[in-house]
C-alpha cells in the first residue's frame, strides 16, 4: 500500500482555508472600517492575487518580503503565498535602515511588495536586482477582469513542512532572527488556539497588532481556516477596538503591555459594554497587576495568562486565566496542550520540582528554524528538543512559574542571580507598581543586581524596600541599590518588554 497518498503532510494552511470556503462561504471572512469580503469573494480574491505572483515567476520555495501596515490585502498576499507554496517574510516597518537592510538581504527575496508610504524607505536600501511592486500593482487587475482566470495560478505541489512565513524575533540586542514558520505549525497553533481557549467556530479575531507579530500573524490565519471574521485594523486606534467590542463575537481580544492601563481607563469612562467576548490580555508577567484587575472589571472578561513565542505559538504555557476584577499574587501558568515540557540546567539534564530551570519544548505548534542560521539552530534545538531561553519554575501542582531569561543571569561572586525572584518580592509591597532588576559591573563582585521601582505611592522608601528585600532574599540576591523611576521613563520595545540593556546605560 502507498500510505504516502494518505499523508496528512500534503495537508496545508491553503488545503484548510479552501475547506473553510467550501463549508461557509457567503461568512464574511475579512472586514476592515470599509470593506468587507466573504468567504468566497476572498478566494476570489487570494486567486487573483497568486496569479500576480505566479506571473512574475515565483514558485515554491521562493521568498517575498512585505513592507505594509495592517490591511485587509496582507491576509490576501500570505494565502496566495500559501497556495503556491511560497515563504512570506513580514517585514517590521518600524526598523532603521540598517535593521531594514539586514531582514530584507538576509532571506533574498525574488520580490517586496511595499505600501506606497514606505517605498522611500526602500529606494534607501541596497536591494538591486530585486523586483519591487506596491500593493496597487498587485491588485490592478479588478476582479471582472480575472472572472475565469484562476487556472492561471493552478495549485502547486504542496508540503506540511513547507515554510509558509518567516517573522522576525525582535530581541534586545543584535539584529532580528528570521524564524520560518511551517503549514504544519500554523495549522497546529490553530487547532491549540481553538481548544485552549475554547472557542467556537466563528468566534472574530480583532488583528490589530502589527501583522509582523505572531499575535495577529496567527491568529488571523487561524480564524480563517476556523470560519470566524478577522476585523483588520490599523494599529491601536481605541474608538474602533471599543464598537468591536461592543458589537461583535470576539474570541480572544489581544491587548498588549503599556496600552492595558489606558485602554481600561478608556473604556470605564465610555462605560463599555461588551458584547460577546472569552479573553482579554496578554503577556501578564508584563503588565501591572492594578491594570489586569481595572480591564477585566471594566470589560467583564477575564484575562488570558499567555507564556508563548513567535517560535512556539501558544505553548508551552498559555490558557490559564486571571478571574475578573482580580489583581494576582502569582502569575502560575498551566502548560498547554499538544507539547511538552521539560525544565533543564544547562548541562541540560531536568531539575526537580521548585528549582529553576530552561524551558525545552517539543511539539507541532514548533516552527523550523531561524533563516540561515545553522549553528544558532544547532545550538537551540539540541538533544531534539527546542530551548527558548526562557527560566521557568514548576510548583508541585504542575504549574509553572516564570522566572526571567537565561542571558539575562546576573552573576554575583559565582552565584546565579535571576532578576525575576527579585522583582516578584518586590512586586507584593502593595505600593509598588512596577519592579526591575538589572545588573552592574562591580570591582569585587563582578555583578551586581540594581533595582528600579515603579512607586504607586509617594510614601514608599527606599529603607522600606530594602527591609523587604532582606527579610526574604538570600543576601547575595539583595539588591545592592534601589532607585525610583517613574512608568513614562522605562524603555520598552513595541511589544511592551522592558529593554533591560538600556536601563543599565542609566547606571
Amino acid at each position: 500500500m502507498q500510505t504516502d497518498v494518505f499523508s496528512s503532510s500534503v495537508f496545508t494552511v491553503w488545503d484548510a482555508f479552501s475547506a473553510t470556503v467550501n463549508k461557509v462561504p457567503h461568512s464574511i471572512a475579512i472586514q476592515d472600517h470599509e470593506r468587507g469580503f466573504s468567504y468566497a469573494q476572498l478566494k476570489l480574491r487570494v486567486d487573483m492575487t497568486a496569479c500576480f505572483l505566479s506571473g512574475q515567476g515565483i514558485g515554491r520555495g521562493d521568498r517575498i518580503a512585505l513592507l505594509a501596515r495592517n490591511c485587509i490585502e496582507y491576509l490576501e498576499l500570505q494565502l496566495a503565498a500559501a497556495k503556491l507554496g511560497i515563504i512570506l517574510a513580514a517585514l517590521n516597518w518600524r526598523l532603521a535602515e540598517r535593521e531594514l537592510q539586514h531582514c530584507i538581504t538576509l532571506v533574498s527575496p525574488k520580490l517586496v511588495i511595499s505600501q506606497p508610504e514606505f517605498v522611500g524607505q526602500l529606494d534607501s536600501l541596497d536591494i538591486d536586482g530585486v523586483l519591487v511592486h506596491t500593493l496597487g500593482d498587485v491588485h490592478e487587475t479588478t476582479l471582472s477582469d480575472f472572472a475565469g482566470l484562476e487556472d492561471a495560478a493552478p495549485d502547486q505541489d504542496r508540503s506540511a513542512e513547507d515554510g509558509l512565513v518567516i517573522l522576525y524575533t525582535s530581541g534586545t540586542t543584535g539584529l532580528p532572527k528570521g524564524a520560518l514558520i511551517s503549514h504544519r505549525a500554523m495549522i497546529a497553533r490553530a487547532m491549540c488556539f481553538t481548544s485552549e481557549l475554547a472557542l467556537k467556530h466563528d468566534a472574530g479575531f480583532v488583528a490589530w497588532a502589527p501583522f509582523y507579530h505572531m499575535a495577529s500573524m496567527d491568529h488571523g490565519l487561524a480564524t480563517l481556516m476556523r470560519g470566524g471574521t478577522v476585523f483588520v485594523v490599523d494599529g491601536y486606534q481605541p474608538d474602533r477596538l471599543i464598537k468591536l467590542l461592543e458589537t461583535e463575537h470576539i474570541g480572544w481580544f489581544v491587548l498588549m503591555p503599556g496600552m492595558v492601563g489606558e485602554f481600561a481607563a478608556v473604556c470605564k469612562q465610555r462605560k463599555v459594554s461588551v458584547k460577546n467576548t472569552t479573553v482579554v490580555g496578554a503577556m501578564a508577567d508584563l503588565v501591572p497587576k492594578k491594570d489586569i484587575a481595572a480591564v477585566t472589571k471594566t470589560l467583564n472578561v477575564p484575562y488570558l495568562n499567555t507564556f508563548g513565542a513567535t517560535e512556539t505559538g501558544l505553548p508551552p504555557a498559555t490558557g490559564a486565566v486571571i478571574d475578573i476584577g482580580v489583581a494576582p499574587v502569582n502569575l502560575s501558568k498551566r502548560q498547554s496542550a499538544f507539547c511538552e515540557v521539560r525544565l533543564v540546567d544547562p548541562q541540560d539534564n531536568d531539575v526537580p520540582p521548585g528549582e529553576p530551570g530552561e524551558v525545552a519544548v517539543r511539539g507541532p505548534t514548533l516552527f523550523n528554524g531561524y533563516w540561515q542560521a545553522n549553528e544558532t539552530n544547532a545550538y537551540d534545538f539540541r538533544n531534539g528538543w527546542f530551548h527558548m531561553g526562557d527560566v521557568m519554575r514548576r510548583n508541585e501542582d504542575g504549574t509553572l512559574d516564570y522566572v526571567d531569561r537565561v542571558k539575562y543571569m546576573i552573576k554575583s561572586g559565582g552565584e546565579n542571580i535571576y532578576p525575576a525572584e527579585i522583582e516578584q518580592v518586590v512586586m507584593k509591597e502593595p505600593r509598588v507598581t512596577e519592579a526591575i532588576v538589572v545588573r552592574k559591573m562591580d570591582a569585587k563582585w563582578g555583578e551586581i543586581p540594581v533595582l528600579f521601582v515603579v512607586r504607586a505611592s509617594e510614601s514608599l522608601t527606599t529603607s522600606e524596600i530594602d527591609e523587604i528585600c532582606k527579610s526574604q532574599l538570600s543576601k547575595y540576591k539583595q539588591p545592592k541599590d534601589i532607585r525610583f523611576i517613574v512608568e513614562d521613563e522605562l524603555p520598552r520595545s513595541t511589544t511592551g518588554k522592558i529593554q533591560r540593556h538600556m536601563l543599565e546605560e542609566m547606571l
